[in-house]
């Protein structure tokens, strides 16, 4: 006979069955769609940059989804949920005390990194996973002193 746990998340999980638990346990932490789509972007527009770049600030370590060494730049492509996008961020329904601190959490930490970053010379980024690669990378250029990014057809 088969054992219930793996079906039911175990007594006090953060996850509310099984399917939720598997479905954010797969989500990435780098090389998403979108961080991928915003590389190509920079990418084609000669811009060169390293991925998943950690920086060592005074008062934490940052892993910059894309950094720009020279110039400081550092990227961040935030997921909508995640980092409670204003346009399309939610809040679970279920197992909501948890979640709604948690998402509370990582939007504290992200004014934090932004805030540390900043002390030490980076100017950041932040897009959201929504947002066209095209218009992210059109932003990063604005920032280098550098032509936007034209639009590719579709």
């Amino acid at each position: 006979m088969a054992s219930t746990t793996a079906t039911r998340p175990a007594s006090g999980s953060w996850a509310s069955s099984e399917g939720v638990r598997r479905s954010m346990v797969s989500n990435k932490r780098a090389d998403t769609g979108p961080e991928k789509a915003l590389r190509a972007a920079l990418f084609r527009a000669g811009v060169r940059f390293r991925k998943d770049y950690r920086i060592d600030c005074p008062d934490l370590r940052v892993r910059a989804d894309i950094a720009i060494i020279g110039p400081r730049v550092a990227v961040f492509v935030d997921g909508c949920f995640w980092h409670r996008c204003p346009v399309h961020g939610t809040d679970p329904k279920t197992n909501a005390d948890f979640w709604t601190e948690k998402l509370d959490r990582n939007v504290v930490r992200d004014r934090r990194v932004d805030a540390s970053l900043g002390g030490i010379g980076w100017t950041v980024l932040r897009a959201w996973e929504h947002e066209p690669p095209e218009d992210a990378a059109s932003r990063v250029l604005n920032i280098l002193g550098r032509r936007p990014v034209a639009r590719r057809a579709p």
